[in-house]
């Protein structure tokens, strides 16, 4: 088995890193795992429209997956949270976004999914977060 190697990025990675004592990604061999991904930005602020939020989460996810030497072409699972405004369903616009997301990067793989409501998230004014597995190819 290879030794596990850890990943922080840039930016809110290390800002994050600092504070809380966590890396952004794990990487095993060819099997990468990466922790919760929000819409922050390096100050961890988000956007206050949803679709933005959610569309950041996706880029830090691929800034996340790139330092650990895989793209969104090698994710194979996909968790996503998200604070409904609703407490009985998500909604109809979140999983939307996702899947256009989905569609945009990952040029025709399907990853397995598992969309979430949670009560809540990690910071104030997180409204998704997304967290992946993804087997690199080298």
């Amino acid at each position: 088995m290879s030794e596990p190697q850890f990943f922080i990025t840039p930016g809110a990675g290390e800002k994050l890193h600092a504070l809380l004592g966590y890396s952004q990604a794990v990487r095993i061999g060819d099997r990468v795992e990466i922790s919760g991904q929000g819409g922050w930005n390096d100050d961890i602020e988000f956007p206050e429209d949803l679709e933005a939020e959610i569309v950041q989460a996706f880029d830090n996810v691929e800034r996340v997956l790139a330092a650990a030497g895989a793209t969104w072409a090698d994710v194979v699972s996909v968790d996503s949270y998200h604070l409904p405004d609703d407490p009985a369903y998500i909604g109809e616009r979140p999983g939307r976004i996702m899947a256009e997301q989905f569609r945009k990067r990952m040029n025709g793989r399907e990853p397995i999914w598992t969309e979430l409501g949670v009560a809540a998230l990690g910071a104030p004014g997180m409204r998704v977060e997304i967290r992946v597995t993804a087997i690199a190819r080298d």
